[in-house]
């Protein structure tokens, strides 16, 4: 997992001790990778991101200590399984230089890399996920982008206040 002195730099620009708390939702297949498989190994690359926006939110907004709702889409239901925090940014997404990866990229360049992303490390399994379903019926949540029709990104910035609604109710689920 090298990283590229174009993708140090960025990582560097702004300290994360004068910014704002930053919270995120990251959606993966729980059959893929599930929260259950982040906390028996600990950590993982958020790799295989092909989408433009996804990986200018790796690359250039989240920083180490950023908040994480780990997202189980794909799923019956789909939901906030648990959570998550990013560990160390700037780091090369592998697959896409390897030719019999889904995720290979034949423009990427190893001198300048297409693709980055950050590494994540559990934090907190909820032992009841947060459907989609309860998300969209909390009147209080109902700016957050997964609830939105249309928004299928699978990095996305989330406010403080949404984050802490959802933590705390599944906290609750998990009692």
């Amino acid at each position: 997992m090298a990283t590229s002195k174009k993708t140090r730099a960025k990582a560097r620009k702004s300290p994360s001790s004068s910014r704002k708390r930053q919270c995120w939702l990251m959606k993966s297949e729980p059959d893929v990778y599930g929260i259950d498989t982040l906390e028996r190994e600990g950590r993982t690359g958020w790799d295989g991101i092909r989408n433009y926006q996804a990986r200018n939110f790796m690359r250039d907004d989240m920083r180490v200590g950023d908040e994480v709702l780990f997202y189980h889409s794909n799923a019956k239901p789909p939901g906030v399984a648990g959570l998550a925090r990013v560990s160390k940014l700037g780091v090369v997404d592998h697959t896409q230089f390897d030719p019999e990866n889904k995720y290979f990229d034949p423009k990427s360049d190893p001198d300048d890399p297409r693709w980055v992303m950050v590494e994540v490390e559990f934090v907190e399994r909820f032992k009841a996920e947060i459907s989609l379903e309860w998300l969209k019926s909390q009147a209080a949540l109902h700016e957050m982008l997964v609830v939105q029709r249309g928004q299928r990104l699978s990095i996305q910035p989330v406010q403080p206040r949404h984050y802490d609604l959802v933590v705390k109710a599944g906290r609750r689920a998990s009692a």
